[in-house]
């Protein structure tokens, strides 16, 4: 090998390890400044979360015991009245209305804190939530629904510290979401160009385009464990689950399409280009179409005398 192909094969190695180490992060960068910031898709993957049994649980234990904690009910057979009623409750379209509402409006508050230049506090206001469920508990003809009251309480979802904090990774993920998926695609294609062996460039580039989808995943499924073993309440985790696979359910497809794409085209490219494949073998095998012999030259016309 010469010295300007050795030289042509190590700068295409550290392109292609730079895009295959870029893969995994600029995945999880898009992910989380695309898909988790976008109200209407929280929304649509939160929607089905309103009929799991593990979160509607969670749901009635909490409210259950807010309401009891409010109306100063202190007898647990009376706590366990209300939260059967509350349990029973988060079987109607009712409560669909309010959950949708709900996180549709705790989103929007979140990103409009994400977005200026606010120090206080992170509020919604309540009267999104009960606005639309009033207007379905009318629609359903629930007695006494016209006298729910509409009260403009604001409830706090994040502290200033938090927002700060938040709001700084918001603007790093916002960056990285569209450089980093950019400078993978551009490094590979840049490392391809250059290899001196292209078909060991495209092959090397799908392999490490494989390991990057499964290192997201097996990183999906290690956030997922960790997220859990540090909630306090473990009465609450099948419902925590769910949310973190509901949210995340973009994110393992994304894994899982990476790595088949990479392992597809890197097997494409051994069957087509490899002396020992066997579609090589093959068409070498294949007899050659037969030739038509040439016609004979024609006889020499005798003249006579």
């Amino acid at each position: 090998m010469s010295r300007t192909s050795s030289l042509r094969t190590a700068v295409s190695a550290v392109l292609i390890a730079l895009s295959c180490l870029l893969v995994p992060f600029g995945t999880l960068a898009a992910w989380a400044a695309y898909d988790l910031t976008d109200t209407g898709r929280y929304v649509t993957a939160m929607a089905p979360l309103a009929a799991d049994p593990a979160v509607r649980d969670a749901v009635a234990d909490t409210v259950g015991d807010g309401v009891a904690r409010e109306a100063g009910v202190e007898d647990g057979a009376n706590r366990l009245f209300i939260r059967d009623a509350v349990r029973s409750f988060t079987a109607t379209r009712a409560y669909r209305t309010a959950w949708d509402a709900g996180n549709e409006a705790a989103h929007t508050a979140v990103m409009r804190a994400l977005h200026d230049d606010s120090t206080g506090r992170v509020t919604v206001d309540l009267a999104a939530v009960t606005t639309p469920l009033k207007r379905q508990l009318t629609a359903d003809h629930v007695p006494f629904a016209e006298r729910v009251p509409v009260t403009h309480t604001r409830v706090a979802l994040a502290s200033p510290a938090e927002l700060t904090a938040l709001r700084k990774g918001y603007h790093v993920l916002d960056v990285a979401g569209f450089w980093l998926p950019l400078a993978a695609v551009v490094f590979a294609v840049a490392g391809i160009a250059v290899a001196a062996v292209r078909r060991r460039a495209i092959t090397a580039t799908a392999l490490g385009t494989a390991l990057g989808g499964a290192f997201l995943g097996v990183a999906v499924a290690i956030g997922r464990h960790l997220t859990l073993t540090d909630l306090p309440d473990r009465a609450h985790r099948p419902a925590a689950a769910a949310v973190y696979d509901a949210l995340t359910t973009t994110l393992r497809t994304a894994s899982w399409l990476l790595l088949a794409l990479g392992l597809t085209v890197a097997a494409a490219t051994w069957l087509t280009t490899h002396p020992h494949s066997p579609t090589t073998r093959l068409l070498r095998r294949r007899p050659a179409a037969p030739t038509t012999p040439p016609p004979p030259p024609p006889e020499p016309t005798r003249v006579e005398a």
